[in-house]
């Protein structure tokens, strides 16, 4: 199989005539077998919803009663905006260089080009992986944790323990982890994109349902505790907002697009924000309204009531398989880093993807991070504090940092001009909230500690 990219010969008229030079590219085995540019900007928007949206929305009614009314959506709503300025950055960006015919497919890529060889070797590669992985070891922890909840449903004295319901449920991507490349993945993002709109509207529809019951709690929307605790709180709730939003796999998404890639990105940024906003909004406000300051970290555990469900059994049983099967995609999605990666060091990009000098080291090593993942998720229960602490050092750099250090430097706007000042304001005001997230992070964990054991049953 040839290693070598379309030469400038191949490029449409059109193309040359808006100046675009591509000159032949050598790729390895992960871009070549992993990140193959053969979708669409609908794929793309697939791939994106998948990214970012999942079970962490069920924190936002939590989020809010830590900011109240007014702060709490204005914040939600300024987030997305960012977020979605932030996205479209660094797509500009990447189609600046694909346009200059250096075309870039990894995180790790446009920091060698753009910042220099050891930001993407030793800071932005080691993180995104660090980041992605630590994605996938917690959406198998909360596969697990929802297998668990649907057992409880209907054997409340039951005996079997979380480890064993995280190993159940790290057998499906363990089989699906053998998927060939990102691009393979846009039917099941598809089906996960309808997913998450699902569970969404079964969550708003619960909450709604709840509010007007008779056996409605009390709603009460003040921010409760001590003057410094109320404090501390927000700071959480703004970290549990940013990180909401965050993704981390922006360039490897927009690599999968078949070439030529100009604004394509753009179109699939509008089909995953027009899912974020009718999901977090309705989401958040509906959960919050319902439950006021009684809001737990996540809202399924509110709809278990006090003593007994507040909503059907089925209800709660349907809600938590459409989350449970959304879980699934999140995890083989974030596994893709570490795919590319393993074809990147194992793979020969001469020989043909499915021979069996290429086959034999996919099976083994992707299997392998798996099982990894899966054991470290049933070890390590608690998980989702360290992840909260990672995800302030991680997500927040590489989704609303690095993407307006990277276009100043690309672009160089003018430092009279408010694009310069808006991107340079974004990028310190996000570095401020990496100080406070881990602040926070770290404040949680310490609160936590005392519940901490290996294989815990939490």
């Amino acid at each position: 199989m040839g290693t070598v990219a379309p030469n400038s010969n191949d490029l449409s008229s059109t193309d040359k005539e808006n100046g675009v030079v591509q000159y032949p590219e050598e790729l390895d085995a992960g871009a070549l077998f992993v990140l193959k540019s053969r979708g669409s900007w609908l794929h793309c928007g697939y791939h994106l919803t998948t990214s970012i949206v999942g079970p962490v929305i069920f924190s936002f009614p939590f989020a809010l009663a830590l900011l109240g009314w007014v702060p709490g959506v204005l914040i939600t709503a300024l987030q997305g905006l960012v977020t979605f300025y932030s996205y479209n950055l660094l797509s500009v960006v990447l189609d600046h260089h694909a346009q200059l015919g250096k075309r870039q497919r990894r995180f790790r890529d446009m920091a060698r080009d753009i910042l220099g060889p050891r930001w993407g070797k030793y800071f932005v590669g080691p993180l995104q992986f660090a980041i992605c992985y630590g994605a996938v070891i917690g959406c198998i922890l909360l596969g697990g944790q929802s297998l668990k909840f649907i057992y409880l449903l209907y054997n409340q004295s039951g005996k079997m323990q979380l480890y064993q319901f995280i190993l159940i449920f790290g057998a499906v991507p363990l089989f699906l982890a053998q998927i060939p490349s990102f691009h393979s993945l846009r039917h099941i993002n598809l089906a996960s994109l309808l997913l998450c709109l699902a569970y969404s509207a079964c969550v708003t529809a619960g909450s709604i349902h709840i509010g007007n019951s008779r056996n409605a709690p009390k709603k009460d929307y003040s921010i409760q505790g001590s003057e410094e605790n109320r404090i501390l709180g927000a700071i959480n709730g703004i970290s549990i907002i940013a990180t909401t939003y965050g993704c981390g796999i922006i360039p490897e998404i927009q690599a999968t697009i078949a070439p030529p890639v100009k604004g394509k990105m753009f179109k699939g940024l509008c089909i995953c924000f027009a899912v974020i906003v009718s999901t977090y909004i309705s989401v958040s406000i509906s959960g919050y309204w319902a439950f006021g300051n009684q809001s737990r970290p996540t809202i399924l555990s509110n709809f278990m009531g006090e003593k007994r469900p507040l909503l059907p059994t089925w209800f709660l049983l349907v809600t938590n398989i459409f989350t449970l099967m959304q879980l699934v995609t999140i995890t083989l999605i974030y596994l893709q880093p570490t795919n590319e990666l393993f074809e990147k060091w194992f793979a020969n990009p001469k020989m043909d993807q499915f021979s069996a000098r290429n086959v034999m080291p996919r099976l083994v090593f992707r299997s392998l991070s798996v099982v990894i993942a899966a054991t470290l998720a049933a070890m390590i229960p608690f998980f989702g504090d360290i992840m909260a602490l990672f995800g302030a050092f991680g997500v927040i750099p590489l989704d609303f940092i690095l993407p307006m250090v990277f276009y100043n430097l690309t672009f160089k706007p003018s430092k009279r001009g408010l694009v310069f000042w808006g991107n340079t304001l974004i990028a310190v005001a996000s570095s401020a909230l990496v100080a406070i997230g881990a602040v926070a992070s770290v404040r949680q964990i310490v609160l936590d500690a005392k519940t901490y054991s290996l294989f815990a049953n939490m």
